[in-house]
């Protein structure tokens, strides 16, 4: 991993970075983007005030993100988690997922899901090399789950 990567809250003026960010990965994926799946991206403070949104930050230019977010009593889901192409495989991925289990540790959460497309078998491997379960496969999804505080008492 880079020595000069910064894993920090979101903040307001990061804004359209991060929405720029996001999407250029996903137009990476899939070719082409569809705005009306993404309204989150179009207020990133409000529609992650219940969690966690984590920004990666390497020599002052944003280069990757993960969410956290509540769902159940006791379980967070990870959303949002990319990348810069130009900066993958150097382990920003693995930073931001790490901060993201340590903050739902802190929130209490016991367990952390997430989804990703199944054809996606780099993004599947990845979460499956840092200990997520396949829990199931629907409509092309495969769901994960990670165990992080096995029978805690939950505060989120």
């Amino acid at each position: 991993m880079n020595c000069d990567l910064t894993i920090r809250f979101f903040q307001p003026e990061d804004q359209s970075d991060v929405k720029a960010l996001i999407l250029e990965g996903l137009g990476e994926r899939w070719g082409a983007i569809d705005p009306a799946k993404n309204p989150d991206l179009d207020d990133i403070a409000a529609s992650y005030s219940g969690g966690f949104f984590r920004i990666a930050e390497m020599a002052g230019r944003i280069v990757g993100t993960g969410a956290l977010v509540p769902r159940a009593e006791g379980e967070m889901e990870i959303r949002r988690m990319s990348v810069r192409q130009d900066v993958r495989r150097r382990g920003i991925g693995d930073a931001i997922l790490q901060r993201l289990i340590e903050d739902a540790r802190a929130a209490g959460c016991r367990r952390i899901i997430l989804e990703t497309t199944s054809t996606w078998k780099d993004a599947v491997r990845f979460y499956q090399k840092r200990g997520f379960c396949i829990t199931h496969h629907q409509e092309g999804d495969t769901y994960f789950l990670l165990e992080v505080n096995p029978g805690s008492a939950s505060v989120v």
